[in-house]
């Protein structure tokens, strides 16, 4: 709008007509014959003072190709922050306005410009690791830790744990927007888990060689946890590297275990003895029983063939009489002389008298002769009347 100046002292609206317009001086100021700066000119000094400022720049040809190289640079620079690479052990997850594209393997990509994409590359072979009840740190540190150890077994005994869990990245997806902190949360699972494991054993099997069930136990409830969490979590191992009584009360503990201990080897060595004694004692007596089975089948077989013999006898004598009387004179005289010392003489014989040493031919000491008008013979039995011996 043209500038009018107005007469009087108070007629502009600087207060006279000598006042200043709006671009510096008044209308009634010489150098420019009372007319306002021309907006044209003044926009043209601006842009000749913006191509001084670009390189080559000079003419408007120019300027405008300077302009054009920029623009291009500029989006040459955009369109480059879209590349990325993803590394061997890596994996890229592609976000388009923050939420899940897709998932790329290791290598070189390309995903559209920030701030429409952007990646995320968490990695998926590195094995992660944390402790429960470490002990390291200061003073405060290690007392917490060890409030981490104390864990409540079946029989209601208090037992120190100390663990450690491995893991890896099994779906990068839901392990970037299923959980919040997979970390912290896969601490907090672990320890449920193993709390949980020890919560269901006694104490005894637990130090005794029960530890690597319940590791595998523990393992198991874990992966169920986090499965149900959709987490997107492996686990490669779970470890419990430590279980002990509590330091207050470690002695007496150990008292425990040693009298427990005490008592299993006095029993298994009471049980060796009595597995050694009883079979013995039980063939002993076996074998007592067999001897008296064999004495009185003994004594039976000859009390019976006795008794057989002698009605064998008492048959030949009723069938015989002189014979079988006979016989039995001659085995009884041969019953008893044959243990007798006995000397032979020759009555035919005149002046020495013969004498025939016949126990010391058969090694026994030699008799005394009988004394003179005997003989060492005896005599012969006589018959009775009727032609009887």
């Amino acid at each position: 709008m043209p500038w009018n100046g107005q007469g009087g002292g108070g007629g502009g609206p600087w207060g006279g007509s000598g006042g200043p317009g709006p671009w510096g001086r008044g209308p009634g100021n010489k150098g420019n014959g009372g007319q306002p700066p021309n907006l044209d000119e003044l926009l043209r000094r601006a842009q000749d003072r913006l191509r001084g400022l670009m390189p080559g720049g000079g003419g408007g040809g120019g300027g405008r190709l300077a302009a054009l190289a920029v623009v291009v640079l500029l989006l040459l620079l955009w369109l480059a922050t879209g590349i990325y690479r993803v590394n061997p052990d890596e994996a890229g997850v592609v976000l388009r306005f923050g939420a899940y594209s897709e998932t790329t393997p290791p290598g070189l990509h390309f995903h559209l410009p920030v701030p429409i994409e952007s990646v995320e590359k968490p990695k998926v072979t590195r094995i992660n690791q944390f402790d429960i009840g470490a002990g390291n740190g200061g003073d405060a540190s290690r007392r917490g830790k060890a409030q981490e150890l104390l864990m409540l077994t079946g029989d209601k005994n208090i037992v120190a744990v100390n663990f450690y869990v491995q893991w890896i990245i099994a779906d990068p997806r839901a392990y970037l927007f299923n959980v919040r902190d997979p970390e912290t949360t896969v601490k907090a699972a672990a320890e449920a888990a193993v709390r949980e494991v020890v919560g269901q054993a006694p104490i005894a099997g637990l130090l005794t060689g029960g530890k690597d069930q319940a590791a595998a136990d523990a393992k198991l409830l874990l992966q169920r946890i986090l499965d149900g969490y959709d987490s997107g979590i492996k686990l490669v191992k779970v470890n419990l590297l430590n279980m002990s009584a509590p330091q207050p009360v470690a002695d007496a503990y150990l008292d425990v275990q040693n009298a427990r201990t005490d008592q299993t080897r006095l029993t298994n060595e009471a049980e060796a003895y009595s597995n050694s004694i009883v079979p013995v004692a039980r063939g002993e007596a076996e074998q007592k029983l067999q001897n008296a089975e064999a004495y009185r089948q003994e004594i039976v077989a000859r009390a019976q063939g006795d008794a057989q013999r002698f009605l064998s006898v008492l048959n030949a004598y009723q069938a015989n009489k002189e014979v079988t009387a006979e016989r039995m004179y001659l085995e009884t005289m041969e019953d008893v002389l044959k243990n007798a010392n006995k000397v032979l003489i020759d009555k035919s014989a005149e002046g020495v008298v013969p004498y025939l040493p016949l126990p010391a031919l058969a090694g026994k000491p030699p008799a005394s002769p009988p004394p003179s008008g005997t003989s060492g013979v005896l005599p012969a039995p006589q018959p009775k009347a009727g032609g009887k011996p």
